[in-house]
């Protein structure tokens, strides 16, 4: 299986008789799926089923959909909506004095209101009605098919990317162990060099002290497990990259997961290689995230 971006954009049209639309579809990142269907009116009725098929397709991102539709020209004309004209002016007749002090209606101000100024073309029958919501449905069948498609193309590119990032994430995992495997004869040698200073200072210090305070840095140096816990990250986004499909939820918090060895990692750092190495993997890390943000 392989994975798939949360962005894409999709097109389709069609026409029946002088009915003609345009779906257009669009996707981008978001937390969970979030629908928004932007719909001219007599079309709403479409609403509902399209969000379902929706929610079968995709499992993440935020998706607009609109719809534009037009008619030839000569197949309607205009009329004016008698009753919801008198509907207005009787309500700004109703205002009374509040009026008073403004200027009185336009003409083309109350054919701008809406539900004023209507087509005058008959209604379509059942049929119809029927037949066109129909095709308008295949139309976004379609669009949303492709929009799936450019999505899991993305998603492609995105699986080199990750892997490359993993890749890289590897090496100074690597490097950092051998960084690492230097650090307690760093240690030492500080160490003997505090200890002359200390008994110079003091010369009764008990040696049993000493080895304490020594085994103390070392434990205290030690990044044995925070390695041990990279690789095992390392291992489990492989894992999930293999598998394909919705993983990006999983993969943010596993990325989560490889910052906090990492800062863990700088933390004990007692040497500047093994420091310049912990950055590094944390701007690795973070270029990780970035990527992983797109992943469905």
């Amino acid at each position: 299986m392989t994975i798939a971006s949360m962005t894409g954009f999709s097109r389709a049209e069609g026409h029946d008789g002088a009915l003609a639309w345009v779906w257009e579809v669009k996707s981008v990142n978001a937390k969970s799926l979030d629908l928004r269907f932007r719909l001219p009116g007599g079309f709403e009725a479409l609403e509902l089923p399209l969000r379902a098929s929706v929610s079968q397709k995709l499992r993440r991102g935020s998706v607009t959909a609109n719809l534009t539709v037009t008619k030839a020209a000569g197949a309607a004309g205009l009329r004016v909506n008698r009753e919801a004209l008198d509907a207005i002016l009787a309500l700004a007749r109703s205002l009374g004095d509040e009026l008073k002090t403004l200027a009185p209606p336009r003409i083309d101000g109350l054919l701008a209101l809406k539900g004023v100024l209507e087509s005058a073309e008959d209604s379509p029958d059942e049929a119809t009605r029927e037949r066109q919501l129909g095709l308008l449905a295949a139309s976004f069948a379609r669009a949303l098919e492709r929009l799936g498609a450019m999505r899991t193309e993305e998603g492609a590119r995105l699986d080199g990317v990750l892997r490359e990032r993993l890749d890289e994430i590897a090496m100074l995992v690597r490097q950092a162990a051998a960084a690492a495997a230097a650090q307690p004869a760093a240690i030492k040698a500080r160490l003997e060099n505090l200890v002359k200073a200390l008994i110079e200072t003091v010369p009764a210090l008990p040696e049993e002290r000493l080895a304490h305070e020594a085994a103390l840095l070392v434990a205290k140096a030690d990044i044995r497990e925070e390695l041990d816990r990279l690789k095992a990250h390392l291992d489990a986004a492989r894992a999930l990259l293999a598998e394909g499909e919705a993983i990006g939820r999983r993969f943010d918090f596993l990325c989560q997961e490889f910052n906090r060895e990492a800062n863990t990692l700088c933390s004990k750092s007692a040497d500047l290689e093994l420091t310049r190495l912990g950055l590094a993997l944390k701007a690795a890390i973070e270029q990780l995230r970035e990527q992983v943000q797109n992943i469905e």
